[in-house]
């Protein structure tokens, strides 16, 4: 290993395939931001539509960027593969229609300085339509595993406006590869059972919904799986859970105004406490 590749704190990774159309603005975005400790991480599917070739040539005036073009079994395995590879102690996702806010990458690594290891930091996020509206303002500040898991706050929804220490990963495990829809949400879920989740108020990220993506998908035709496998996630969390935690969990719902009581994990916290 290199003294250049010794010194890394930060990996950004971006899993691609066939992503011509978006990959040069997501390595200009990361490019003008980079610092002598960054590293972007390009993990290639194996794409056939020239994003390879792209990649290679920015890597040639950036030394910071790195490709890995191979197949894959899906997004969940690339991004796997990405957090083995990562020379960073620090790592963030950036899928490659998303952005950064300018300006903030060079800020993630004294933001960890003083944190215990592993930890997890979100910020907020823009959510943008097709058409470049803005859908959402995401601003997840209550992310405790029991705010989490009522399903009534903000949850971080995108990548792009959260870190964490790669350690993480050998408390919670990687990224679930049979999960297409939410195995974000459940890598959250699970980080959430072993660490306390930490939020900055300072927009960070950007999640563009873009016709024909699987993000767009989720918001319309794939959206009743990606909600029903959520819910699983929840019973399958709230099972393990202990009696205060429970406890903790119930009283929380019954103190809101509007809780989801229809759900089947609050019918069985409901029969729990009788």
């Amino acid at each position: 290993m290199t003294n250049e590749q010794s010194y890394i704190q930060l990996t950004v990774i971006s899993p691609v395939f066939n992503g011509r159309k978006y990959i040069e603005k997501c390595l200009e975005n990361v490019a003008s931001q980079r610092f002598d400790c960054l590293e972007h991480l390009i993990m290639d599917g194996g794409s056939s539509d020239g994003t390879p070739e792209i990649v290679r040539e920015w890597s040639s005036r950036f030394p910071h960027i790195r490709l890995i073009s191979e197949k894959d079994r899906g997004q969940s395995d690339a991004m796997n593969k990405g957090i083995r590879e990562a020379r960073g102690s620090i790592i963030g996702f950036l899928n490659v229609d998303d952005f950064y806010e300018a300006g903030i990458l060079p800020q993630v690594p004294g933001l960890f300085e003083q944190l215990p290891n592993p930890s997890f930091i979100c910020g907020n996020l823009n959510i943008w339509n097709p058409d470049g509206s803005l859908r959402h303002f995401n601003r997840p500040e209550k992310i405790s595993l029991i705010e989490l898991l009522t399903d009534k706050f903000e949850w971080p929804y995108n990548p792009s406006a959260y870190f964490y220490h790669k350690s993480l990963h050998e408390l919670c495990g990687f990224y679930n590869e049979q999960n297409h829809y939410c195995m974000d949400y459940e890598f959250i879920l699970e980080a959430a059972q072993c660490i306390s989740l930490r939020h900055k108020d300072q927009l960070w990220g950007n999640f563009c919904q873009v016709e024909g993506s699987k993000t767009l998908q989720r918001f319309s035709t794939e959206m009743e799986k990606a909600v029903a496998e959520s819910r699983n996630l929840r019973d399958r969390v709230i099972d393990k859970l202990s009696a205060q935690q429970k406890e903790e969990l119930f009283s929380l719902l019954r103190s809101m105004e509007n809780p989801p009581a229809e759900s089947s994990w609050m019918r069985r916290l409901f029969r729990f406490f009788r």
